[in-house]
């Protein structure tokens, strides 16, 4: 992966419209950036959802994510990408996840950052766990984001 793909797993929240200009600036030749932004919902299967907390291991995360942003680039003609994915304790409206990728037009951008955030949700090593009103639960992958990775395959 080059010097204009990164990704960053921390505690930290990140500023959308600083890593989007980050990511404006690596080349005159960008014509389009997509993003995805994730947020941390307040219900999950009808139950509410006071907090989220995620784990990970540290280096085997980051590897997996780069992993799949290079993926990214063999399928499609990317001039950056950029991944920051929080860990911790967070609460409902917080942002968790930011997928961004530059490349010269708009199809590949939005193609490429939809596939990034389809394998990170099944591909990635997080672990998820929420504290409901009636205690805490390990949090997997769901079929529909099964599903939604599965389409990517040729």
């Amino acid at each position: 992966m080059s010097a204009n793909f990164s990704v960053s797993v921390q505690q930290q929240d990140f500023d959308v419209s600083a890593e989007l200009a980050l990511l404006r600036q690596q080349s005159h030749e960008v014509g389009a950036i997509a993003n995805f932004v994730g947020v941390v919902r307040d219900i999950n299967d009808d139950q509410k959802v006071a907090t989220l907390e995620l784990e990970h291991y540290p280096g085997m995360t980051e590897k997996s994510i780069s992993d799949i942003m290079a993926q990214a680039t063999e399928r499609w003609q990317l001039l950056g990408g950029r991944v920051i994915h929080r860990i911790g304790k967070l609460a409902p409206g917080d942002q968790i996840v930011l997928v961004a990728v530059s490349s010269q037009h708009r199809g590949e951008a939005f193609a490429a950052c939809e596939f990034i955030m389809d394998y990170l949700k099944t591909r990635a090593p997080f672990w998820k766990k929420e504290l409901t009103p009636d205690g805490e639960r390990w949090v997997d992958a769901r079929d529909s984001d099964h599903c939604a990775a599965d389409r990517w395959r040729e």
